[in-house]
């Protein structure tokens, strides 16, 4: 029987990729997810996260690019969230 298996997809599209594009991805997706919330403070936390994330996935062997948008995010994110209201 014919049994469909998500693995082998999800393998060939990680192989094509590095580890930083699947984690910008999933910064793009959680923006456009926590859009919906209204709470800077969210979207701030989000990015905060994703600036730690991206700072540490050059020691793994991701370009330097991400490096430099995990330092833009851990600086622009902390100003938003201070701005942020209640």
């Amino acid at each position: 029987m014919f049994e469909f298996v998500p693995l082998p997809l999800v393998d060939d599209f990680l192989l094509k990729i590095n580890v930083g594009d699947a984690i910008f991805a999933l910064f793009a997706v959680s923006l456009v997810a926590s859009i919906p919330l209204k709470s800077r403070k969210v979207l701030s936390l989000n990015s905060i996260l994703f600036g730690i994330l991206f700072l540490l996935i050059v020691s793994m062997g991701a370009p330097a690019t991400y490096a430099y948008l995990g330092v833009v995010l851990l600086v622009i994110a902390p100003l938003l969230y201070t701005t942020a209201g209640r």
